[in-house]
C-alpha cells in the first residue's frame, strides 16, 4: 500500500503582509498615472517645443526621467505578480525595490526643480516604508513560510 504525503500549502497573503502588498499596489497605481502623464506630454507637440527651448540638458533630464519611470513601473508590475504568486525571491527583490524607490526620491530631491517641502515629503514616504518593511520582511516567520514557491 502506497502512502502519499500531502504537503500543506503556503499561507495566504494576509495579516501584516497586506501592508507591503498595499504599498506595492499604491506605488503601481501612482506610477501608472505618472507614466500616463509623461506619455501625454510626449505626444503633445507643444511640450516638445517647450522642452527644446530649455536646451539639450533639460531634454536629456526629461528623457532620463521617462526611462526611469518606465523601468520602475515594469519592475513594480513584475514584483506585484511575483508577490501574488508567493515566489521565493520576492523578499530580496522587494527590499531592492524599496531601495530603488528611496534612490529615486533622493534624485528628485537633489536634481528636480521642485519645492524643498514637496521633495522632502516625497522622500519621507519611501524612507518610512523601507524603515518599517525591511526589518519585517527579513525577520518575520510568516514571510519565510509564505514566499516559498520557485
Amino acid at each position: 500500500m502506497m502512502t502519499t504525503q500531502v504537503s500543506e500549502p503556503a499561507p495566504r497573503i494576509a495579516g501584516w503582509l497586506l501592508a507591503p502588498l498595499a504599498w506595492l499596489l499604491m506605488t503601481l497605481l501612482s506610477s501608472s498615472i505618472a507614466l500616463a502623464i509623461y506619455l501625454m506630454m510626449l505626444i503633445s507637440p507643444e511640450s516638445h517645443r517647450l522642452m527644446s527651448a530649455q536646451g539639450p540638458k533639460m531634454v536629456l533630464f526629461w528623457y532620463t526621467s521617462i526611462a526611469c519611470a518606465i523601468a520602475m513601473w515594469g519592475y513594480t508590475v513584475w514584483l506585484t505578480i511575483a508577490f501574488c504568486k508567493r515566489r521565493k525571491n520576492v523578499v530580496r527583490h522587494y527590499i531592492l525595490w524599496l531601495l530603488l524607490s528611496v534612490l529615486l526620491a533622493i534624485k528628485t530631491f537633489a536634481f528636480s526643480p521642485v519645492n524643498d517641502d514637496l521633495a522632502l515629503r516625497q522622500l519621507m514616504f519611501p524612507l518610512l516604508a523601507a524603515a518599517l518593511l525591511v526589518p519585517y520582511l527579513k525577520r518575520s516567520q510568516r514571510v519565510k513560510q509564505t514566499f516559498i514557491k520557485p
